[in-house]
This record gives structure tokens, sequence and C-alpha cells, in this order.
């Protein structure tokens, strides 16, 4: 009588099964290709295949664009607090903390001194994992005074936008910091002290309506979704079809809204290029300016 060789058990449960290889490969969400994901994290996001530019971690953008990834951080301690003791469904500080456990921030903002090719900069970064990178108080208040250190040390500012917006969790608190961060940024102006402004995708709400686009040089990245309400939005509003890729980056620049376009993949050397560039024009600080 012929018996069959037992079958070895894998060592596998069924839920196990489902997730073998889950984190190894990746598929892209632009070409729909699937490659190792390592290949995805070598490349800062970017799809080796099509140019597709996922989100990057703040993290990997301080690798990406600072000499050494160093940053000397400025504000850290800061962390928003309830001031309206806000609820929609779960309460505001829950959120907060979930944010900040998963995040590993403290708030949806980074900012402090790096520097870019040997140059010194004021460099500020969006965490779009923090509740959407959305604007409340903490994050205007980092931002306004990102400009005004800059100011007074006489600092070129990089900043790096990617936000839903201002946080509706704190209500007109949060709208106020359009007007506060666009004041600290017009003394920037004044000053003579240069404003790089980086595009990413997303860059909407009142993070694009105050100083997202008032950069002296505003680049974007291929393909990011830049502007203040969304595209399906504004046709339930005007009910009318919105021309092909409205609010995308490659629209902006063809309609005079942004200036350049820049990959991920050059985007370390374009902002040298162009920090070393306007940096020409700062004279140099007073003992008294290095205060702050």
């Amino acid at each position: 009588m012929m018996t069959w060789p037992e079958k070895k058990p894998s060592g596998l449960d069924a839920s196990e099964k489902t997730s073998f290889g889950k984190g190894i490969f990746r598929k892209c969400d632009g070409c729909s290709e699937t490659m190792p994901s390592e290949v995805f994290e070598q490349n800062f996001e970017v799809c080796p295949k099509c140019g597709k530019h996922h989100k990057l971690a703040a993290a990997r953008w301080r690798t990406l664009l600072l000499d050494n990834g160093e940053l000397e951080e400025w504000d850290a301690n800061l962390e928003p607090t309830d001031p309206l003791g806000f609820t929609d469904g779960k309460k505001y500080p829950e959120r907060v903390a979930a944010s900040q456990k998963s995040s590993h921030a403290k708030e949806a903002i980074e900012t402090g001194r790096a520097s870019i090719d040997n140059r010194a900069v004021a460099y500020g970064a969006f965490l779009f994992s923090f509740m959407g990178g959305s604007m409340g108080s903490v994050v205007g208040e980092k931002i306004a005074r990102l400009f005004e250190r800059a100011t007074a040390l006489r600092l070129p500012v990089v900043l790096l936008q990617a936000s839903g917006g201002a946080r509706m969790q704190e209500g007109i608190l949060s709208l106020m910091q359009m007007a506060k961060t666009v004041a600290a940024r017009e003394r920037l102006r004044d000053a003579g002290i240069p404003f790089l402004s980086v595009l990413l995708h997303p860059t909407t709400g009142g993070v694009a309506a105050s100083f997202a686009l008032l950069g002296d040089v505003n680049i974007a990245e291929p393909q990011a979704l830049i502007g203040f309400a969304g595209p399906r939005v504004i046709e339930t509003t005007i009910r009318q079809k919105l021309p092909e890729g409205f609010q995308r980056s490659e629209f902006l620049l063809e309609h005079g809204m942004i200036d350049r376009i820049t990959s991920r993949l050059e985007m370390r050397c374009e902002i040298g290029v162009l920090v070393r560039h306007l940096s020409g024009r700062i004279t140099k600080a007073t003992p008294s300016a290095h205060g702050g």
C-alpha cells in the first residue's frame, strides 16, 4: 500500500502566513511595481522606476539635507495644551498623546540651527505623522521663533512644509497662528534675510494660506498637492470641473505660483546653491544680535 509522505508543518499559523513578507516588500503608489523595502529606503522613498515621491520622515530629511544629519534643536520642550477642552469623540489630549507616541515627537514641527554645505541655516521641518502636520499654537509659535531667531542671528531660513492646515482642535487659536507667522516672516524680509520655502505633499489649508508660499524662492517636489481647500471641496462649492492636475506643483509652476520643482534626490544640491547665492546679500550680525 502506497503512503504519501507526511506534510511537514511550516511553523507558521494562518495569520502569520498572510503577513509573511510584510515589511520586506513594498508596492509603489505610482507605478504599482513591487520592490524590496530597502530599495525605497536607500532612495529616500523615491521610486527608482517611476520617480513617485512617497512621504519621507523628518529624521530622514535631516539625513538627506543637513551636514552630518545634525540639527541643534530649538524649543524642543514646547508641547500643546488643551485651551478649549475640545473633544470629537476622543479628547484632544488623548489625540496629542497618541501622536507623540507614534511620531516620537512633542509637536508637528522641529526647528533649529543646522548647516547645509558648510553654511549655517535656521531649519524647520513639519512632521506629517503628527496629526497630519496640523498647525496649532505650538507649531505657530515655533515657526515665529524660527523666523525671529534667524533675523537676530542673520541666518537664512530653510523650512519644509507638509501639512493639512490649521488644527481644528484649537479653533481660533490655531487660525491666529497664520497672522503671527506671516508677521514674523515679514520682519525677516525687512531684515534682508532669505527664506527658502520647500513645499512637500501635501501643503494645504492655513499653512498654504500663510507663510508657505511667501518664500524668496518657493521650491516644490514633483506632484505635490499645494493649495488652500482640496480639489473636491472646490468642485463641490463652485460646481465646476477643475482643470487636470489642478493644485499639483506642475500646475502651480505653469501659473507662476512657485519657482522651482526639484526632485528630492537633487534637493540638497539645489538648496545648497540657493543658500550660497542668497546668503551673499546678508550683512554680518552685530555682537548684540546673537543674544537670541
